[in-house]
């Protein structure tokens, strides 16, 4: 049998662009590895603060970006996404400038939940900042117009500690923004059939908002699973 070469590194089909902080990044957080059920590769992206990126629109970093990526795709990534739902500014720019496939946002399945839905209800979405959600953010990431946006910046904890890159995090108060942002939701928008979680730092409080709420939730940890798995199959034995 013969095997063919060309990466430095095999066994890792996703490359995940990081920002750079310094918060705890607990399971189910995307830049802690054992959340996983596979490899991942990491770039860290320097510079790239959560306040930066999400309360400044990143400016400045697009060709910092750029550059972590190639250097994933150099180093034998078959697909790139970022930890970041505000990243989807940069959608277009990044895939031109690689070979690879890019996820940058949770918020590009969108649409795709809405068509699992029953007919009158749709998704809804849940971000850490809801004033700097900005429509160019959606657009970029196909949103539809009109989509129910949530967030959690009225809480106590969740957003002020990841977006002011806080050393310690409080796990109970951080889940409880999450739901009863989500729950607020809820109330204001019966027609919501499903929530998407910008934010990658929400996934842990997934299961606990889908308890609170009944509602389907989608996360771009569940995004990116599903992106793995196009990008390296299962192989399936042809015997029977």
């Amino acid at each position: 049998m013969k095997v063919t070469g060309g990466k430095t590194i095999y066994g890792a089909s996703v490359g995940i662009l990081m920002l750079e902080a310094r918060f705890p990044r607990v399971l189910g957080d995307m830049g802690n590895a054992g959340t996983w059920d596979f490899p991942v590769m990491y770039r860290v992206v320097r510079d790239a603060s959560p306040d930066r990126v999400v309360r400044k629109r990143a400016e400045g970093l697009l060709g910092s970006f750029i550059d972590a990526a190639r250097s994933l795709e150099a180093d034998g990534a078959d697909g790139i996404t970022t930890n970041c739902g505000f990243l989807a500014l940069f959608q277009q720019e990044i895939a031109e400038a690689v070979g690879v496939p890019v996820l940058t946002s949770s918020l590009m399945q969108v649409r795709a939940v809405n068509a699992l839905l029953p007919k009158g209800k749709r998704a809804g979405v849940l971000t850490i900042s809801g004033s700097t959600l900005t429509p160019a953010h959606l657009e970029k990431a196909g949103v539809p117009d009109g989509t129910p946006i949530g967030t959690t910046e009225g809480g106590v904890h969740f957003t002020r500690a990841i977006l002011d890159d806080a050393y310690e995090l409080d796990l109970a108060l951080a889940e409880q923004d999450n739901v009863d942002a989500a729950l607020a939701m809820q109330a204001a928008h019966p027609e919501m059939g499903a929530l998407v979680l910008e934010c990658t730092n929400m996934t842990p409080y997934a299961s606990a908002i889908r308890t609170a709420t009944g509602l389907p939730v989608f996360s771009m940890v569940s995004f990116v699973s599903w992106f793995q798995s196009g990008l390296s199959p299962r192989h399936w034995a042809t015997a029977f």
